[in-house]
């Protein structure tokens, strides 16, 4: 009796699974990000609390991208996870004592996703919005006259927001083109025994295409 019940119900859980819809996606694009405040405790050179001007470079290497993986259960709602390769490089100078800060391999999310969208309302082309939470894993790359910083850390929680739309190109390819915010709140070890926290917004806009199956 148990076996047939074990069977009945994976008879019906089946076609629930058979009919959703998994979606992987490739994109990159122009980021860019505003101006952030930096504050940095360090026992060997001093402390430091300074505006810091950034740019994206979105296109030298490595570049900006990212890879997003989503389920959607229905036609309108899906949920997944994103990965994106932000950058930020310092503009308009450093604070004297420092040859490098910045976050170029990169200043990497890495999101959980709900996604809303809407099909059959404007022909073939899908709208859809999304935003989720998670974590920041930047590269932190902080060089001083006493110490040097290189390496992945994790250094705090992560928020994205999206709206954007897609395109089919047959019943697998699509493409898309989206906005994409995020934010990411830093709190960095420095090897001199320091710290260095700064909250940064990125803005990017996006390209990419998808594979459904």
């Amino acid at each position: 009796m148990k076996r047939v019940s074990a069977l009945c119900i994976s008879l019906m859980i089946a076609p629930a699974f058979a009919t959703a819809e998994v979606q992987l996606s490739f994109y990159g694009g122009v980021q860019s990000a505003p101006a952030s405040d930096i504050s940095i405790r360090d026992p060997l050179i001093g402390d430091e609390d300074f505006n810091q001007d950034w740019e994206g470079r979105s296109f030298e290497a490595p570049p900006y991208y990212g890879i997003r993986a989503t389920r959607w259960n229905s036609t309108t709602f899906g949920y997944g996870v994103d990965f994106a390769h932000n950058k930020v490089y310092p503009s308009g100078g450093l604070p004297d004592g420092y040859q490098v800060l910045e976050f170029t391999d990169g200043l990497n999310t890495l999101t959980i996703n709900a996604y809303r969208r809407w099909t059959d309302v404007i022909g073939d082309v899908t709208p859809y919005v999304g935003g989720g939470v998670g974590i920041a894993l930047p590269h932190v790359e902080v060089t001083n006259g006493e110490s040097e910083t290189f390496g992945y850390q994790l250094t705090g929680p992560a928020a994205t927001w999206i709206a954007g739309a897609s395109l089919p190109i047959n019943d697998q390819w699509s493409v898309f083109g989206e906005y994409k915010g995020t934010f990411s709140s830093n709190t960095a070890d420095l090897e001199s025994g320091g710290t260095l926290e700064t909250d940064i917004v990125t803005n990017a806009i996006n390209f990419g295409v998808s594979f459904n199956f």
